[in-house]
């Protein structure tokens, strides 16, 4: 069954994969990340035509380990805000990258609300947002080495307290 955003994208030539709704009726779809990793400008212009169809709040991203040894997923919640409707439309867009090379476009771009968000993913993760202005460790410390919240993570064995009083 296909969504709003879904049969317009295809109307507008970009190619993606619905997922169909979830359990609250909110569509999802995937992109895959070579949509967008050649160049900023690939991913800037997919984004501004979901922009310009009426998604203009992205009101959350966050990312998640598929599986061990497998995938990682981005995800971006995005809402339709207009002036006199009740019930805002959404949608969910999911967009998967290999462990090797977690490379994903910034969105920052479009929606700034996007900023603390890909920057905590990157931290906990470890997926690279291209052209993000200011990707760095957040949670973290800068000396910390891997990504917690990989299914394959190890933890160290130690647990060092700072400046504890």
């Amino acid at each position: 069954m296909q969504g709003r955003l879904s049969a317009w994208l295809v109307k507008h030539g970009l190619t993606h994969r619905s997922l169909g709704f979830d359990y609250q009726g909110i569509e999802t779809l995937q992109r895959n990340r070579d949509f967008t990793n050649k160049t900023r400008g690939l991913a800037f212009h997919c984004c501004h035509f979901i922009y310009i169809y009426g998604y203009n709040y992205l009101r959350s991203q966050c990312a998640y380990d598929v599986a061990p040894g497998g995938l990682l997923a981005s995800v971006y919640h995005l809402t339709r805000i207009e002036y006199g409707v009740d019930q805002p439309e959404e949608v969910c867009i999911k967009v998967f990258s290999p462990r090797k090379n977690p490379r994903i476009p910034s969105v920052f771009w479009v929606w700034k609300s996007v900023d603390f968000q890909e920057r905590e993913s990157y931290d906990m993760l470890g997926i690279s947002y291209d052209n993000h202005p200011r990707l760095k460790r957040i949670l973290m410390p800068e000396s910390w080495i891997g990504w917690p919240l990989r299914k394959d993570s190890i933890a160290p064995n130690f647990y060092e307290i700072q400046d504890a009083h």
